[in-house]
């Protein structure tokens, strides 16, 4: 295979058999890009197009009635409360780069596809599904790294950061973009192995076994030199193009397992070892103790966000029993309360884009605002539960 660098965000790619892959990468809010995707398809011709989107993303941008038919309940009941929320906050952040440049988050992605369909040029959704990403990064996420996780989520959300146009064009640039991939590999590996190193792998596979022989392939910049990288480690035989391994969410390991009920174990134990040990009167010193802390962080949260006064009072009722059950978090029971407290309406459904870009917007948004009590809640109870523990170890030993 050679490489033909025809720009910083341009690349042509002659494989050993002759077929072409022109490869551009963009700046997913760039006018620029989007300009630039549609200059290459009129010069090139090219046969295929690929594209960096899933089946579940076109669908969502395609219809704009796909959100009216999320079934918000559900969602939480399925354990999939992270999930929508950091699509959420992903959304979130791009629309408000979009707006500061003037294009719509992914529209030279979009832009392609209108394109391909005007010219009648077969085109394919080269990338893995979102929620088969998000899934693995959390489930190969530590404890600590899921905390900073979460930490992202919320300043994604809540962040008022501005950029320039100049700045962002600048992120396609690959040394700007390798430093950024450099600083999230030394804060959180595994998120950047399932973020960008997995998906390099799955959009390279993709497009290497997409028809055509001169193809257009619209990837965003980050994802240039993986890409690259893995279509000559293809050719050369040094890896295959099953992608089993990465194409589902990995089940959880039993060590896992092991610490979700064991730590709620841990705790009962702690508590009957008071009672039986120290005498009655310090076990219920103790009990109280656990009882007092679970529930004030929990309230703690429920106040913060803001819920239903009466899913404020569920929540905190909740918080104990459900801190001993690893499957039923508070979180899913206080977002199922607000959610059928607060129901959400067609209008939350409508401005979920534009009310996710700003502050306020989480706390009227019925929808957006259901999933902050499900996050300030799960939060409260897990702080709760870490606060705890030193409290209740020291008094086993006095």
């Amino acid at each position: 295979m050679t490489d033909e660098k025809m720009s910083d965000t341009f690349h042509r790619l002659t494989l050993n058999d002759g077929r072409e892959i022109l490869l551009v990468g963009t700046a997913h809010v760039s006018k620029e890009s989007v300009d630039e995707v549609a200059q290459l398809i009129e010069s090139e011709q090219p046969d295929h197009i690929c594209l960096e989107l899933d089946d579940g993303r076109m669908k969502n941008r395609e219809e704009k009635s796909s959100w009216s038919n999320m079934d918000i309940k559900k969602v939480l009941k399925e354990n999939k409360g992270f999930l929508l929320l950091a699509n959420m906050a992903l959304s979130s952040f791009q629309k408000r780069m979009g707006d500061q440049s003037g294009s719509a988050p992914g529209e030279e992605i979009l832009s392609a596809a209108r394109l391909a369909k005007e010219k009648e040029i077969p085109y394919s959704l080269c990338d893995r599904e979102i929620q088969v990403t998000f899934s693995r990064a959390w489930r190969k996420s530590n404890l600590w790294n899921k905390a900073k996780l979460i930490a992202t989520i919320i300043s994604a959300a809540f962040s008022n950061e501005k950029i320039s146009e100049e700045e962002l064009e600048s992120l396609k640039k690959a040394d700007v973009m390798q430093g950024m991939m450099d600083e999230m590999a030394k804060e959180l590996p595994s998120v950047k192995e399932v973020l960008i190193d997995e998906r390099d792998r799955y959009l390279a596979t993709s497009i290497f076994l997409s028809p055509g022989n001169k193809k257009l392939a619209v990837i965003g910049a980050g994802h240039q030199g993986g890409i690259i990288r893995t279509i000559k480690a293809i050719e050369e035989g040094t890896i295959g193009t099953d992608l089993s391994d990465i194409s589902t969410t990995p089940k959880g390991g039993k060590a896992g397992k092991i610490f979700s009920w064991g730590f709620p174990i841990l705790i009962v134990g702690i508590l009957l070892y008071g009672f039986f040990n120290l005498g009655q009167s310090e076990g219920i010193k103790m009990f109280g103790y656990w009882l007092a802390v679970n529930m004030s962080f929990t309230a703690i949260g429920a106040i913060l966000a803001l819920a239903h006064p009466l899913n404020t009072l569920v929540s905190i009722l909740s918080a104990p029993l459900t801190s001993l059950h690893p499957g039923i978090g508070v979180g899913m029971v206080s977002g199922l309360m607000e959610a059928t407290l607060r129901k959400p309406k067609v209008r939350d459904f409508e401005q979920l884009g534009e009310d996710a870009a700003s502050f306020r917007g989480w706390y009227r948004n019925r929808v957006l605002h259901t999933l902050l009590v499900f996050l300030y809640t799960s939060l409260g109870a897990s702080i709760g539960n870490v606060v705890i523990f030193p409290i209740l170890l020291s008094m086993l030993g006095s």
